[in-house]
C-alpha cells in the first residue's frame, strides 16, 4: 500500500470529459486553498474531499500529522485548515489513505490501511469535538485485512466497506478480500470472501455504491475469467471485476476484464446514472494499453467509452473515480500523459 501512496502522490492529473450533452464553456478560476507542509498539518492528500452544509471541507493526509502517521484535516471556506486528529500509529491506526463519511450529527467516519491492534487496518470515528474512536480493528485474518477504500452508510447507520487481503476465500496470498459491514455497535459481518477464481474477484482496492433496494456494486483489481497473469510486472489471478451483493450477500460477477480492448485492473470505485448504468475506469488496457473509461448497462453488458492513449489525452486512471454532471458529462483524472509546460 505504501508503494500505491507514492505512486498517487507524485502522479500529474489531467482531466477527463468522456460522455453527454455539451456544455457552454465557462472562465474558470483557480485557487490553491492549501498547500501541505508535512508535519504537523499533514502530507499526502491522496483522498477525496467532503463537503458539510456550511461548505467545510474535509478528508484525510496518508503521511504527516504530529506523529507522522496521518491526519484528517478540514478547510473552512476561506480555505483555513485545521487537523482535527493526528494518527499515533498502532492500535490507534495508520495511513489513511481514503476519504470519510459523515453522519447527521456531523461524526465523521472511515479507515486506515494499517495500524490497529494486529497492524491490519481500523475502521474509526472521528466525533464534531475531535474525539476519536476505533470501531473495529481488522485481525488480518478472516476478518479481513488491509481496508484501504472509503466507505459508505445506510439509512440505519451501517457501514459498508473492502478490504484489500485477508478473508477466508484464499487463492491469494495474504487473502483475496473482503466485503465487511459495520453495525452501529462495531460489529463485523463479512458478506463477501473474494476468492480470486475465475467466478470471482479479488484484491478489491475501491469502496462500495449501493443502490435504492439494497445491492452493493465494487471492483476487484484481480480475479475473474480474463487471463491477465501479470500486471505491472506483478504476477495476479485474472484481470479484474465488477461484481454486485444483493441484501442476501450472494454475489454476481457483471463484468470481467480480458486485458485486452475492454481494459485491465479497474482500482476506482463506480458511479450510477439514473438508469442504473455503472461507469468506471480501468488503470491499464484499452486499445492502447493505457486504461479506459468504461460503462455497464444493468445487463453487464460493457461499452468502451475512452480508451486512453497515453498522450496528450491521458493515461492510467488510477484510484480516483468519475462524477458526472445534469447533462450526463464524466470527469476524471489520470495519473500520466497529457500536456506539460516542463
Amino acid at each position: 500500500m505504501k508503494r500505491r501512496l507514492g505512486k498517487i502522490a507524485a502522479a500529474f492529473f489531467v482531466l477527463v470529459l468522456a460522455t453527454g450533452a455539451a456544455t457552454r464553456a465557462q472562465a474558470q478560476t483557480f485557487t490553491v486553498l492549501h498547500s501541505f507542509t508535512g508535519p504537523p498539518d499533514g502530507a499526502f492528500p491522496s483522498a477525496e474531499l467532503l463537503m458539510d452544509a456550511a461548505g467545510n471541507r474535509y478528508s484525510t493526509t496518508s503521511d504527516g500529522g504530529i506523529f507522522g502517521f496521518g491526519t484528517v484535516f478540514k478547510l473552512d471556506p476561506s480555505g483555513n485548515e485545521t487537523v482535527p486528529y493526528s494518527f499515533k500509529g498502532g492500535s490507534d491506526g495508520a495511513f489513511p489513505s481514503a476519504g470519510l463519511v459523515m453522519d447527521a450529527a456531523g461524526n465523521l467516519y472511515g479507515t486506515t490501511g494499517f495500524g490497529g491492534a494486529p497492524n491490519a487496518g481500523t475502521v474509526f470515528k472521528l466525533d464534531p469535538s475531535g474525539n476519536k474512536t476505533v470501531l473495529y480493528s481488522f485481525k488480518g485474518g478472516s476478518d479481513g485485512n488491509v481496508p484501504v477504500a472509503g466507505l459508505i452508510m445506510d439509512a440505519a447507520g451501517n457501514l459498508y466497506g473492502t478490504t484489500e487481503n485477508g478473508g477466508s476465500g484464499g487463492g491469494c496470498n495474504f487473502g483475496c478480500g473482503t466485503v465487511f459491514k459495520l453495525d452501529p455497535a462495531g460489529n463485523e459481518t463479512v458478506l463477501h470472501n473474494f476468492t480470486g477464481s475465475p467466478g470471482d474477484g479479488g484484491r478489491p482496492v475501491a469502496g462500495l455504491i449501493m443502490d435504492t433496494a439494497g445491492n452493493l456494486y465494487g471492483t476487484t483489481a484481480e480475479g475473474g475469467s480474463g487471463t491477465c497473469t501479470v500486471i505491472n510486472g506483478v504476477p495476479v489471478s485474472g484481470c479484474g471485476t465488477v461484481f454486485k451483493l444483493d441484501p442476501a450477500a450472494n454475489e454476481t460477477v457483471l463484468h470481467s476484464f480480458t486485458g485486452g480492448s475492454d481494459g485491465t485492473q479497474p482500482l476506482a470505485a463506480l458511479i450510477f446514472d439514473q438508469a442504473g448504468n455503472l461507469y468506471g475506469t480501468t488503470e491499464l488496457g484499452g486499445s492502447f494499453g493505457s486504461g479506459t473509461v468504461f460503462k455497464l448497462d444493468p445487463s453487464g453488458n460493457e461499452t468502451v467509452l475512452h480508451a486512453f492513449t497515453g498522450g496528450n489525452d491521458g493515461a492510467a486512471p488510477l484510484f480516483a473515480g468519475l462524477i458526472m454532471d445534469i447533462a450526463g458529462n464524466l470527469y476524471g483524472t489520470t495519473q500520466n500523459g497529457g500536456v506539460s509546460s516542463n
